[in-house]
Formats: structure tokens, C-alpha cells, sequence
């Protein structure tokens, strides 16, 4: 049986294949197949757990009430703004 191959063909005028390119070149040359294949893998795995995320999320929101915090406003002495309103006065 023979291995499959893959070629590689960055364009290097798109950003992205070009930090791809870059990332690639950095890893040593007997160990580029190993680093695809772990990071081929890890997409995936990323790819399920968000996934398994958002379902949990959404199941969790259906049993809970969820609502905004209710920002309490600092009250003012009503000295306070009598001081202020003076310091704007013309005297």
C-alpha cells in the first residue's frame, strides 16, 4: 500500500498562507508531518469542545432566568449639589 501524499501550496500574497508558511518553515524538516498532523487534531478537538460549549450553554440557558445586573446609582447629598451649583455661579 502506498502512503497518500498532499502537497502544500501556499499563495503567499494571502496573509494567512503566508504565517502558515512561516509557522511551517520553523518546524524541523523530519518533524513537519507530525506537526500537521497534531495540529489537524487539535482543530478538530477545539472544534468539538466548542460545540459541546454552545449546547451546554444553550441547554443551561432554558433552565435558568438570566437577567441584567442592575447598576445601582451613587446618590448625591443634595449638599453636594448645592456645592456645585455655587462653584458655577457668578459672583
Amino acid at each position: 500500500m502506498t502512503r497518500p501524499r498532499y502537497a502544500f501550496r501556499p499563495n503567499l500574497q494571502n496573509a494567512e498562507h503566508r504565517r502558515a508558511w512561516q509557522l511551517l518553515q520553523a518546524v524541523p524538516e523530519g518533524q513537519r508531518n507530525s506537526f500537521l498532523v497534531q495540529t489537524i487534531l487539535e482543530h478538530e478537538r477545539r472544534e468539538t469542545l466548542e460545540e459541546t460549549l454552545r449546547r451546554v450553554l444553550r441547554e443551561e440557558g432554558k433552565c435558568a432566568s438570566i437577567q441584567p445586573a442592575k447598576e445601582d446609582e451613587p446618590d448625591v447629598p443634595p449638599g453636594m449639589m448645592n456645592f456645585l451649583a455655587s462653584l458655577t455661579e457668578e459672583g
